[in-house]
Order: C-alpha cells, then sequence, then structure tokens
C-alpha cells in the first residue's frame, strides 16, 4: 500500500499531548480567569421580560438566569480542549487549579471585609452583601463545577478512548450535555436563594434556562472548538500516544 493511501487511513489511535507546553499555561491561565469572573458575575440575578408581555395570544414567561451565564459557558469550551488534546490528567489538574483559585478570591474578599473603611468609603454595606451572597454563589459553583467538569471530561476522554481521534463533535456533544446537565442543577439547587429565586416554577425555569443556554452556547461554537483543537494538535511538539 502507497504511503500516501496510508496516510489517508483514519487514525484509530489515542493521542495525547505533553502538559508542559505554553499551549496549555494559556488555556490553564485563561481557564482559570473565567472561573473566578463567572462567581462574581453570578452575584447578580438577571431576568429577561416582565411577566406581563404577550406576543399575540401567546404569553412570554419570565426568563431567569444570573450574570455568571455570559462568560461560564467558556469554561467547558475551554475544558473540552484541554480533555481532548492534553487527556485526562491535565484537565484533573486544571479542575483542581480552578478551584483552588476560586477559593483564594473569596478568602481575600472575606479578610477585605473586616479591613477598616477609609472615611470617604460608603460602600462597605454593599460590598459585603455582594460578598456574602457571592459565597453562597462559590459554594454551589464549586461543588457544581467540580462534578461537572470531572464528567465533562471524564466522558470525552472515555469516548476518546473507544472512537480514538476521529468522532471529535460527538465527543464534544455528548461530554458537553452530560457535565452541563449535573453542573447547572447542582448549581441551581444551592445557589438559587442566593439570587432570589424561591418558587419550584421560577426554579425550573432557572435551571432548564441555563441549561439550553450552556448547551447552545457551546453548539454554536463548536466549529471554532474543533478548529482550535486541530491546530494544537498540529502545533504540540510532543503529541504522543
Amino acid at each position: 500500500m502507497s504511503s500516501a493511501a496510508t496516510s489517508a487511513q483514519p487514525d484509530h489511535e489515542v493521542h495525547f499531548a505533553s502538559r508542559g507546553s505554553s499551549y496549555y499555561d494559556v488555556l490553564l491561565a485563561v481557564f482559570c480567569v473565567v472561573l473566578v469572573v463567572s462567581n462574581i458575575a453570578a452575584t447578580k440575578g438577571t431576568q429577561f421580560f416582565s411577566g406581563d408581555v404577550s406576543l399575540g395570544p401567546v404569553q412570554i414567561i419570565p426568563v431567569f438566569s444570573d450574570g455568571g451565564a455570559v462568560l461560564f459557558p467558556l469554561a467547558y469550551i475551554i475544558g473540552d480542549v484541554i480533555s481532548e488534546v492534553y487527556g485526562l490528567r491535565a484537565a484533573r489538574r486544571a479542575i483542581l487549579v480552578g478551584f483552588g483559585t476560586a477559593i483564594m478570591t473569596f478568602l481575600t474578599f472575606l479578610v477585605v471585609i473586616e479591613l477598616p473603611s477609609a472615611e470617604f468609603y460608603e460602600n462597605q454595606a454593599a460590598f459585603e452583601s455582594v460578598v456574602w451572597s457571592g459565597l453562597q454563589i462559590v459554594a454551589a459553583s464549586l461543588i457544581a463545577y467540580v462534578v461537572g467538569q470531572f464528567l465533562n471530561s471524564y466522558v470525552l476522554v472515555r469516548m476518546k478512548a473507544r472512537s480514538a481521534e476521529p468522532g471529535l463533535w460527538r465527543r464534544l456533544a455528548g461530554s458537553t450535555g452530560v457535565g452541563e446537565a449535573a453542573d447547572t442543577l447542582i448549581f441551581c439547587a444551592i445557589a438559587a436563594s442566593a439570587i432570589g429565586i424561591s418558587t419550584g416554577g421560577d426554579f425550573l425555569n432557572y435551571f432548564v434556562v441555563g441549561f439550553l443556554f450552556k448547551c447552545a452556547v457551546e453548539l454554536l461554537v463548536m466549529p471554532l472548538t474543533m478548529v482550535v483543537i486541530r491546530v494544537l494538535k498540529q502545533r504540540e511538539p510532543t503529541y504522543f500516544a
């Protein structure tokens, strides 16, 4: 068989790159920033539509979410890239480092609360309110994040073990569905009261909207995610079986 025919065959071996590279360092740094910023942004509950808006005979129900939804889906996108290119151990390291940075951030806020305020500073009560609600958000986020990210990475890597390099889009979609479902359910269950959600109907709205939104974002950017993964696989100097 010619070398050209051989190279055209699909790659049925499982490959991962070494995590000791500058690309991994950049992904890890962005991953941690996304997690910390999302936790802070999630202290604000958001609502679209007032509940008395109608579109002809159809009543538009309010849509509840939180500020963390703006950026948090990027954490799963980066998690997918790390899991696919660098493997489960590298993904586990990223998850644990992100966990540590989020805890450090809010421990810092707790210390800052206790520092004496300057005479001209008039926002101590507002700062404390955000931080204390943020602690509940962080607790929700960290528990949901650890469970969801580990499931996301585990499912992706296990699917890759079955299909090897082909079938990337199936791995990304399947792992996203499992990880986001667990993450969103756990987060909403713990954080709902911190942003003012108190009824079963509002909670269901919060969960469904959050899950669908996160999955939709990841599916919409999946072509870009696949391009990033392909570029990293081509550029990593130590790509091995």
